[in-house]
């Protein structure tokens, strides 16, 4: 049975000998905003002992692990999907077309996916492996966890801006107190997912 850590952290590869891309998404559960998705190729021989799931690290770290993640992948991308699009495929097959997209984008053509979660859409005829908390398990998924992540609460605090009563800043378009009574007080914008339930009654924002 293979080791989800190695002594020092998370296991460097999954498919040893082989080009191999990592994939993540964030968003998926947000009332509003795109969701984003990362690719990352990581060296052969890297090792990075503070890569973890982008959850269990707090944001300063995060984004002191993007930049380590940026100057030392041997390519990495970022995928986005609107909202407009996500309620249009709904939301599974839009985290897949944001992964999609940013394996399109990678500069090196990788020759296997590992993938976080337990689904995926077959990416161009290339090997995969979906993996259950896989950001938890293996370096590269971690590494897309936390580009996907960060850019995407970059993202949510720009767009903040523009709506600053729903408190995106904070939840990062999340289902919180704070945003639902933003809704409820200011109506939709046209960040929010309207095949979403936004105010938590189980009424459709479509049937507003």
């Amino acid at each position: 049975m293979r080791s989800l850590k190695n002594a020092e952290g998370l296991q460097p590869h999954f498919y040893n000998g082989k080009v191999e891309a990592g994939c993540d998404e964030a968003g998926r559960g947000c009332l509003a905003g795109a969701v984003y998705a990362a690719a990352v190729i990581l060296p052969d021989d890297y090792d990075n002992p503070r890569l973890n799931d982008s959850k269990q690290l707090s944001e300063q770290v995060r984004y002191e692990l993007r930049e380590e993640i940026i100057r030392d992948a041997v390519a990495w991308a970022v995928g986005i999907v609107d909202p407009k699009e996500i309620d249009k495929l709904n939301i599974l097959r839009a985290s897949f077309t944001a992964m999609h997209r940013a394996l399109d984008q990678l500069t090196v053509r990788p020759e296997a996916l590992i993938i976080d979660g337990n689904r995926f859409i077959p990416y161009q005829g290339l090997p995969y492996s979906t993996i259950v908390k896989g950001d938890s398990k293996y370096q590269a998924i971690a590494a897309a966890s936390i580009l996907a992540k960060t850019f995407r609460d970059d993202y949510m605090c720009r767009i903040a801006e523009e709506y600053p009563w729903y408190d995106w800043q904070t939840n990062k378009g999340y289902p919180t107190k704070k945003h639902r009574e933003g809704i409820r007080l200011h109506g939709v914008s046209p960040y929010h997912r309207m095949s979403y339930n936004l105010l938590g009654d189980g009424q459709l924002a479509l049937d507003f």
